[in-house]
């Protein structure tokens, strides 16, 4: 079974995704994680993000850089946002999140393209999204949580520049498969985003079945 998690920044679709997994005893992949790392190669070795040619050369980097916690901190973030904008990035990336989904007994993936690019013939799809005001609220509490000196202005501003490139981009934008269930998380505890995740699931496979 392959379950793909779709959705904005902050929307819980990460946590969400991670719970699914454990569940039903899938692989779990968190394919922003895969542009952050982009991101975090294109930062240590100066290149320019918005040149794509920069972008597409930091794409060769190890597995083992996923586990570097540096990747989800908020200056990385940004830079994933400017990166998964290009193209050849997404292009590069590209099969390496199908091996992922097609390895033998199916994956959960999130992401912002997973349902309608990467795994477009997935079992059961979720759209996961918030209100901007309550992302941002989770974003800023969480950043405060680690030691960051940031204002909730800031934090909004980058939720919503970042919606608007993710949404816009000419390449693979961030939408809401026309097959997907949404799930709004916007006045849901993480418990029970997560029950209503799993309730949509099996409806998914009760209707397949």
């Amino acid at each position: 079974m392959i379950i793909a998690v779709d959705g904005p920044a902050a929307s819980g679709k990460g946590t969400i995704a991670r719970a699914l997994a454990k569940r039903y005893g899938l692989p779990h992949l968190d394919t922003g994680l895969l542009y952050r790392a982009v991101a975090a190669t294109v930062l240590r070795e100066e290149l320019d993000p918005e040149k794509e040619a920069d972008a597409v050369a930091a794409c060769d980097f190890p597995d083992s850089l996923l586990d570097d916690p540096w990747l989800r901190t908020d200056d990385v973030g940004k830079v994933a946002s400017v990166v998964s904008a290009h193209p050849l990035v997404r292009a590069s990336l590209l099969q390496r999140q199908r091996r992922f989904a097609g390895q033998p007994g199916g994956a959960v993936l999130d992401g912002r393209d997973i349902g309608t690019v990467i795994a477009p013939d997935a079992d059961v799809k979720l759209f996961v999204k918030a209100t901007p005001a309550i992302r941002a609220r989770r974003r800023h509490d969480e950043l405060r949580r680690n030691g960051a000196n940031v204002s909730y202005d800031r934090v909004l501003a980058d939720i919503r520049a970042r919606d608007e490139r993710d949404s816009r981009r000419a390449d693979a934008p961030m939408r809401q498969a026309d097959d997907a269930a949404l799930l709004d998380t916007s006045f849901l505890s993480i418990d029970a985003a997560v029950q209503r995740a799993v309730e949509l699931v099996e409806a998914r496979k009760a209707a397949q079945a």
